[in-house]
């Protein structure tokens, strides 16, 4: 079935419906809602039999829902109106929440009912609820509608309020008022829950050393108190504030009126202000701990939960010394288990922006993943895993590949690619490690194509090696078995014996060192060249610069439109 994506962007739940629809044998293709004539052109040249809306900001025109099926994914459950849906359920502390697939009709999320899913709800961000437990939602809810449009006889169900399965109900859009922080009253559960409820946007604000910042990416701090409402301490990007019965580590901040007005490391912002703040070093309880290490039967598991999977000059240095260290300890196999949400999505964008010099800090960014990837790719004394409990890309994808074993669970979508980044060449080994892993023709296959792709699909072209579990618990427990069995298993000593051949025989055929002067050379020219590409993309990116039109690779309905057709 020809299926037409119409989407505010191609953000994460997009990504994944795209991949699962596809896999599902479905023709796809996406349309960024720019404005009502390039939704309706895009209807006209790919003449779809169904539109889903996975992620809008605005309302479906009647030229179009009039006389096509839309179907709308709304992140709440069936009733719930309004587009502040998960920030009311995270702020009113909801015990489970869904996701509805209703027809687009002249009233926004009050049209008819095809699917919903709900799952229970966790104490987590508002960004992470959508990445995981929503988009999981969606697949499954999206799946169902689809199988019912394409069976012809399904009659969708009209909202009805009256239905005692109907729990929802209209809500406003979400103001500043509603989760504005009183640091002497509110207990620690509250404030983290009104900075939850805002995170990955807007964000809630507030003041800080006579600034108006918006906060984000918190969590609780268990041992630390100090007077409500004080920043009582540091500890490498986040800064700690007590609050009435406690305090809590907040990792970003952003500050509207700056040179530099998007998100950025809380201690990178408030350098200055912070200087006479007391600096602690994180131990097994206190600090803000983004990396840990844990040892299970002759397994070591290394924990790097950075926010939004970007790797900054320094958390690459930091995370390359405690993997070297993971490496003197007396164990097998060393498990690279990333984070909760993002395994890793390569360099620091924001930080690079906000730097003196983007190139420079651009340059140090890539070295210093590349020094990572190189400790990796050069551990003989090791079994090495990347488990991808979330999503990769760019940098982060050949990151992974670096290790001797991938391991993902369903949910995971990889975008292996650089070149929507401003025609970035990439390093992180990807020249050597893609074409062994993935061969020659896999690996033209990958580059050229530059999309997302589910772990099925990546574990045809050698980019993961084993994908397991339902969901993300299922796969953490037979993480586990397999790492153990892996470290005990009777081929470990040959298994480490062809791994150390492998990387002599390649080493003398090309000096690993090589590869990356080569990558590097291309990296020198997007940073320090004459084609701008790069800075104008990480700009846009960075800012949030809407689209001007949707990408050829993803808007398969135009690519043999001449140009004029084209926006």
């Amino acid at each position: 079935m020809r299926i037409l994506f119409l989407t505010h962007s191609f953000n994460s739940l997009t990504q994944r419906l795209f991949v699962e629809l596809r896999e599902q044998g479905h023709d796809v293709s996406v349309e960024f809602d720019i404005n009502d004539a390039v939704a309706l052109e895009a209807v006209q040249l790919f003449q779809p039999e169904l539109i889903v809306a996975p992620f809008l900001k605005r309302a479906i025109p009647p030229s179009i829902w009039r006389h096509h099926v839309c179907l709308v994914v709304h992140p709440g459950i069936r009733g719930d109106r309004g587009p502040s849906a998960l920030d009311w359920a995270i702020l009113n502390q909801e015990d489970s929440w869904g996701v509805t697939v209703l027809q687009a009709n002249g009233e926004l999320d009050a049209g008819d009912i095809w699917a919903w899913s709900e799952f229970p709800m966790r104490q987590a961000s508002k960004a992470s609820v959508y990445r995981n437990e929503v988009t999981t939602a969606a697949v499954e809810a999206v799946s169902e509608a689809v199988a019912r449009f394409a069976g012809g006889d399904f009659q969708p169900k009209p909202l009805d309020y009256a239905h005692p399965e109907v729990r929802g109900r209209p809500r406003p859009l979400i103001q500043q008022s509603d989760r504005t922080i009183d640091w002497q009253q509110d207990d620690t559960d509250t404030v983290l829950r009104k900075i939850r409820s805002a995170d990955g946007a807007p964000g809630v604000l507030d003041h800080l050393f006579g600034r108006e910042l918006f906060i984000y990416d918190a969590r609780p701090e268990p041992t630390l108190c100090g007077k409500a409402g004080e920043v009582i301490a540091r500890c490498g990007g986040a800064l700690c504030r007590a609050t009435r019965d406690g305090a809590v580590w907040i990792g970003h901040l952003r500050d509207r009126q700056a040179a530099h007005p998007f998100k950025l490391p809380a201690t990178r912002l408030l350098a200055a202000e912070l200087e006479a703040v007391p600096e602690i070093v994180p131990d097994g309880n206190t600090g803000n701990r983004e990396i840990r290490y844990q040892e299970r039967d002759q397994v070591g598991y290394l924990h790097f939960a950075f926010y939004n999977g970007a790797m900054s000059t320094a958390q690459c240095e930091e995370l390359r010394r405690a993997y070297a260290e993971a490496r003197r300890r007396d164990t097998r196999v060393i498990v690279l288990m990333g984070g909760p949400d993002f395994w890793s999505n390569g360099m620091h964008l924001n930080v690079i922006e906000a730097a003196d010099s983007a190139a420079d800090e651009s340059w140090l960014n890539i070295n210093a993943i590349d020094d990572l990837a190189a400790e990796i790719i050069d551990t003989t004394s090791h079994i090495t895993v990347a488990a991808l409990h979330g999503n990769a890309g760019a940098g982060g994808v050949f990151l992974a590949r670096a290790a001797d074993l991938v391991w993902g669970h369903h949910g995971v979508v990889l975008n292996p690619h650089y070149k929507d980044m401003g025609n970035l060449f990439g390093s992180e080994y990807w020249t050597y490690l893609l074409p062994r892993y993935a061969g020659d023709a896999s690996a033209e296959q990958i580059a050229r194509a530059r999309l997302p792709m589910g772990v099925r699909e990546a574990s045809a072209m050698g980019l993961v090696d084993a994908w397991f579990g339902r969901n993300k618990e299922e796969f953490e427990r037979l993480l586990v078995e397999r790492a153990e069995a892996l470290a005990h298993g009777p081929r470990y000593a040959s298994r480490l014996e062809e791994k150390l051949h492998r990387r002599r025989t390649d080493e003398a055929s090309k000096p690993l060192s090589r590869y990356r002067e080569e990558e590097l050379e291309k990296m020198k020219l997007n940073f320090y060249g004459f084609d701008p590409s790069y800075h104008v993309a990480r700009y846009n990116f960075v800012y949030k610069v809407p689209k001007s039109r949707t990408p050829l690779t993803i808007a398969r309905h135009r690519r043999s439109q001449p140009a004029a057709a084209t926006r």
